[in-house]
C-alpha cells in the first residue's frame, strides 16, 4: 500500500502569505495537491498542518523541521499503519506527471529538479531519524544519499510555486498566455 503525503509545514517566507491557502485556478494549492496524489495512493495525509482537506499529522520531531520534518512524520505514520511506501509531494509542487508511480517505482526514487517529489519505503523512518537527529547535513538530498534513493529525470518537470510571481506565472501558463 502506498501512502500519498503532502508536506505542507513550512513558513512561506518567499510567498509572503500562507502559500498553502493561495488559489490557482480557483482552487487552493493545498486541495490540489492532496487531489494530485489521490488517484496514485491508497490514502493521502497532510503534513505539518494542523487541518485541510485531508488527515492531517504533525512533523517530526517538531514543527518547522523542514521538508525533512513532514518526510519523517509522513513515514514515521506509513510505518505505524502498514503503508509498504509513501509518495511525497510538496504544497507548492502543481502539475506532477501523470505517470509519476511508474517513473519513482521501485522506491526509493525521486525527482531530480525537485527532491521533495519522491517515492520512499517506510522502513527508511529509522535512518531519517537518525539523520535528523545527528548534527549531519539536513536536506532531502542528504537522505536520499544515505538510503540510496535514485534521482529520475522527468520529461516533464512540475512547477513549483515558491512566490506570488511564481503563482501568477503558473496561472498564466494553465490558460495559455
Amino acid at each position: 500500500m502506498i501512502l500519498g503525503a503532502v508536506l505542507a509545514g513550512g513558513r512561506s517566507s518567499r510567498f509572503g502569505s500562507d502559500k498553502a491557502l493561495a488559489e490557482l485556478n480557483g482552487r487552493t494549492l493545498l486541495a490540489r495537491a492532496v487531489d494530485q496524489l489521490q488517484p496514485f495512493c491508497d490514502a493521502v495525509v497532510i503534513v505539518g498542518r494542523m487541518e485541510g482537506p485531508a488527515l492531517c499529522i504533525p512533523d517530526w520531531p517538531a514543527p518547522d523541521a523542514g521538508p525533512l520534518g513532514g518526510f519523517a512524520g509522513a513515514l514515521n505514520f506509513a510505518r505505524a499503519n502498514g503503508y509498504a511506501s509513501v509518495l511525497t509531494c510538496g504544497v507548492d509542487s502543481v502539475d506532477i506527471p501523470d505517470d509519476l508511480p511508474d517513473l519513482l517505482s521501485p522506491p526509493p526514487r525521486y525527482i531530480e529538479t525537485q527532491p521533495v517529489i519522491g517515492h520512499w519505503p517506510a522502513g527508511a523512518a529509522d535512518a531519517l531519524e537518525r539523520l535528523l537527529l545527528s548534527p549531519r547535513k539536513h536536506s532531502v538530498r542528504a537522505f536520499a544519499e544515505m538510503i540510496g534513493a535514485r534521482p529520475v529525470t522527468s520529461p516533464h518537470a512540475p512547477a513549483n510555486i515558491n512566490t506570488p510571481a511564481d503563482l501568477k506565472a503558473a496561472q498564466e501558463r494553465s490558460h495559455g498566455l
